[in-house]
Formats: structure tokens, C-alpha cells, sequence
């Protein structure tokens, strides 16, 4: 794994996680993928709707935000400020009535006397920069609702599957299977960062926030003395821009181990009851070979199953921890 910031999380059943479906952190991720050259995998339509509704400005605005040589947001602009609690709607009126005063004290906390090039236009017109910046965040979040809205069964679903993991003691395999891009090395929870650094948890809540943009989301902030957050993209996604819809019973039944670890990868794991091929499990389970080389990619690095070679087939099988997950989820 490329620069990675490590979370040091401690005896993983102590860890107290929560769950909170933020709608600023949505935002941010879309603004930051239309406009601020991040990639989070944001599908087409999605973005060509964020860049149509942002005003004409919106780089020029973002520009200081996501800078790629000095990248920061001050804690009193970011959409995630109220993290976990708030609405887009009440962060909006907030930025509209932020002081500049405020603003100036925090960017000169952050940079002391050396502000950054991109931060100079803003500290000479802070009012100006506040007012274009709150309406487009307004007029993102505006345009965004209604994809929002259509997610909510797919965030509760989120909601009840982490509830469900955590109650069960599969913490573990939860925080494993949260994204392609994360990686639980024993007690460490790596994340992507060019900016490399290590935290730890110290009996801090662990907020998990599931993002409604892309499939390569990946925010975070470690510093907070009174929580950590992780956002990620919400499982599911797929179904808002392909032909399902959440809540029309595509999603799977409602069993222990659907809930931990996903429909398709309870499928997976209870076709692989005894050894069996790619080809074989493919056809079992329903999806398309590329599909099942992700899911079993995930599961392999949950130890959950192997794959090992045997003549011109990939054979998967259950681990020993994976048959003990789903005899207790079963």
C-alpha cells in the first residue's frame, strides 16, 4: 500500500464504533471529486449534475481547499464540521453567517505567518470568499437531495449492518471489508495518504460515515481529541445509477451473516462450503467473474477464505475463521 496514514485501534473488542449517515461529508466528497481533482470514483451523471449546479466560480473558489501542494480545510469551513450530528441544510446557514474574523484566526493558527499562495486571495477578501463559498455548497448540496433521499433504505441497511457486526463481535471483519482501499493489518487500520502518519485511537468513538458519491471514497479526520471519523463509500452504491432501486428486495435477505459482511460475500462464503472453482462459485452465486475476483479479494484479505491453484482452475475455500463466522451468523 502506496503513502498510508495507520490508525492504531487496540484490543478491537473494546473499540466503541458507531455509525452516522453525514450528509456534509457527501458533499465534500463530490465537490472534492468535480472540483478538486480527488478521485472518488463519482459516476458521470452524478458529476456533470454537481458541475451543473455549482456556479461558473466553483474552481476558483475550491482551488485554495484542494490545492494539491498544500491541501487543508479549516475546521470552521468544512462540511463535516458537526460530524456526527447535523444536517447539509444547517451547515449551509452556518458558513453564510461565519465571521471572517474567524476565518482569518484559524487560517493564521493553521499557516502562522507563511499563508500559502492559494490562501492569499481569500485572506485579502475573506467576506467575499465566505459568501461565494457557502452558496455553492448550498447550491450542491440543492441539486444532490434527491439522490440523497434515494439512498436513505440503503443507509439504514448500512446502519442496521454495522449495528448487527459490532453486537456479534465481528468488529474485525467489519473495519476489514469497508473499502478496497483500506487495510486492517492486526490492531492497525490503514489508510490512504500521501501525507503518511500514525494515530491512535485511545478510547476514542469510532465514527463510521458511509458516503453517498463513489466507489473510491476515502476521507477521514484522526485528530479530534473526542472521536475519530472514517468516511467510505456506502455499500450499494451500484443500485442509485444502475436499474435497481434501494428497497425494491434486490438487496439481499436479512440473515446475521448478510448483514456483516455484505449479500454477495454471504453468498460466497456459503457456496465455498466444501472447496470448489471460480467458474463454479461464479455461476452459484450469480455474478460475473470480474465481480466475484473483487469480492473474493476482500474476504481472502479478511481471512475469511483462500484461493489456491490447482492444474488450469482457482479453487476457493473456507478458512477456519470463515467457517467459524458463518456458523455463528447462521
Amino acid at each position: 500500500m502506496r503513502g498510508h496514514t495507520a490508525l492504531r485501534l487496540g484490543a478491537l473488542d473494546d473499540v466503541r464504533v458507531s455509525v452516522a449517515g453525514h450528509q456534509g461529508a457527501t458533499v465534500l466528497s463530490l465537490v472534492a471529486d468535480a472540483f478538486g481533482g480527488r478521485g472518488h470514483g463519482v459516476p458521470g451523471p452524478w458529476r456533470e449534475l454537481v458541475r451543473r449546479a455549482a456556479p461558473a466560480s466553483a474552481g476558483q473558489v475550491l482551488r485554495p481547499l484542494f490545492d494539491p501542494g498544500y491541501s487543508v480545510i479549516p475546521d470552521c469551513v468544512t462540511p463535516t464540521a458537526s460530524m456526527p450530528g447535523g444536517d447539509a441544510a444547517t451547515q449551509c446557514e452556518q458558513l453564510g453567517d461565519l465571521s471572517a474574523d474567524v476565518l482569518l484566526a484559524e487560517l493564521e493558527t493553521e499557516f502562522g505567518g507563511e499563508v500559502p499562495a492559494q490562501w492569499r486571495p481569500v485572506v485579502d477578501r475573506p467576506a467575499r470568499w465566505i459568501r461565494a463559498y457557502a452558496h455553492l455548497v448550498q447550491t450542491v448540496w440543492e441539486a444532490f437531495r434527491p439522490v440523497w433521499d434515494s439512498a436513505r433504505p440503503l443507509l439504514e441497511r448500512e446502519t442496521e449492518r454495522v449495528g448487527s457486526a459490532v453486537v456479534r463481535g465481528c468488529t474485525d471483519t467489519l473495519l476489514a471489508g469497508l473499502s478496497s482501499r483500506f487495510r486492517l493489518t492486526g490492531d492497525r487500520l490503514l489508510l490512504p495518504d500521501p501525507q503518511s502518519d500514525t494515530y491512535a485511537l485511545d478510547g476514542r468513538r469510532l465514527v463510521l460515515v458511509p458516503v453517498v458519491s463513489g466507489p473510491s471514497t476515502s476521507m477521514f479526520a484522526l485528530d479530534r481529541p473526542d472521536l475519530v471519523w472514517i468516511g467510505y463509500p456506502l455499500p450499494g452504491l451500484g443500485r442509485l445509477w444502475g436499474s435497481g432501486r434501494p428497497g425494491d428486495g434486490t438487496g439481499g435477505g436479512t440473515d446475521a451473516l448478510t448483514l456483516v459482511v455484505g449479500d454477495v460475500r454471504a453468498r460466497i462464503l456459503r457456496a465455498v462450503d466444501a472447496p470448489a472453482t471460480m467458474g463454479d462459485v461464479a455461476a452459484d452465486v450469480g455474478c460475473s467473474p470480474a465481480n466475484l475476483t473483487h469480492h473474493c479479494a476482500r474476504l481472502e484479505q479478511s481471512g475469511l477464505i483462500v484461493r489456491h491453484r490447482a492444474g488450469q482452475y482457482v479453487r476457493l475455500s473456507r478458512t477456519p475463521r470463515g467457517d467459524a463466522l458463518v456458523g455463528l451468523l447462521s
